[in-house]
């Protein structure tokens, strides 16, 4: 498996080597990038913005919006986020069947030895969780003989700033309709540093692959952005945001 760490790399730029990667290459690929800048709103392929968001204040701020390439809920990312991206081979994980819910038992087990000093981490529904709060968000796409995986974890967050989204219409059974600050928690307040938590991952890793590490500008060299290839990330404009909203207006 190659390893690529980034760091600060920018959310937008990461999905488009994510999808790049997954669809126009046959390696096994781990990404850790810690955090991005500016802050942006990353909804899932078939997220709409006026359900997900509080789009008026999104407009008013300025916040970038991204539709990923994959499934999944709502984020607002940031430097406090990190991300990990996990893309496999069928043939490379022990999987009854290529499809998500044994990807992310799959995944869970993966992570198991990251967090042994840290108490009740698991899998619950499709988060990772400690106890019952939530502190890692997941999604994923799966093509033929190949599947991606990825996960924003909330290092740390600013409370205001969950207030651009929504509680959506359809929420984790164990939520139990809790606010942002009442669902969620920091993984600052359980880990030493964001590094060593990167390292812990990357040794937790080391007991299923053999990772190599790779320099984005080798990937660049290797697999450059002029590879033929499908790509679903895309931006929504200020006119996609807010002709998304415009119905309610007139109703309103």
């Amino acid at each position: 498996m190659k390893l690529l760490r980034l760091q600060g790399f920018p959310i937008l730029q990461q999905l488009y080597l994510e999808e790049r990667l997954l669809r126009a290459t046959t390696h096994n690929w781990c990404l850790i990038n810690q955090g991005t800048n500016p802050p942006a709103i990353i909804v899932g392929i078939s997220g709409k913005p006026e359900k997900l968001l509080d789009v008026k204040a999104v407009l008013q701020d300025n916040i970038p919006v991204i539709r990923r390439f994959s499934g999944g809920g709502t984020v607002i990312v940031d430097t406090d986020t990190v991300f990990v991206t996990l893309i496999c081979r069928r043939d490379a994980v022990t999987l009854p069947d290529l499809y998500p819910r044994p990807i992310m038992e799959w995944t869970e087990h993966l992570y198991l030895p990251a967090f042994q000093t840290v108490p009740s981490f698991h899998l619950l529904e499709h988060d990772y969780v400690l106890g019952d709060r939530k502190f890692g968000g997941n999604a994923q796409s799966i093509i033929k003989d190949r599947f991606l995986h990825h996960t924003s974890f909330l290092w740390d967050y600013q409370d205001f700033r969950m207030a651009y989204l929504k509680l959506p219409q359809r929420t984790p059974t164990y939520r139990l309709a809790r606010s942002h600050s009442d669902f969620i928690c920091r993984l600052k307040d359980y880990m030493p540093s964001r590094e060593a938590f990167t390292d812990y991952i990357v040794k937790a890793f080391e007991q299923q692959f053999r990772l190599q590490e790779i320099s984005l500008d080798e990937v660049e060299k290797t697999q450059p952005s002029s590879v033929p290839h499908i790509t679903s990330t895309q931006v929504f404009t200020t006119a996609d945001l807010q002709q998304s909203i415009m119905p309610l207006i007139v109703k309103g």
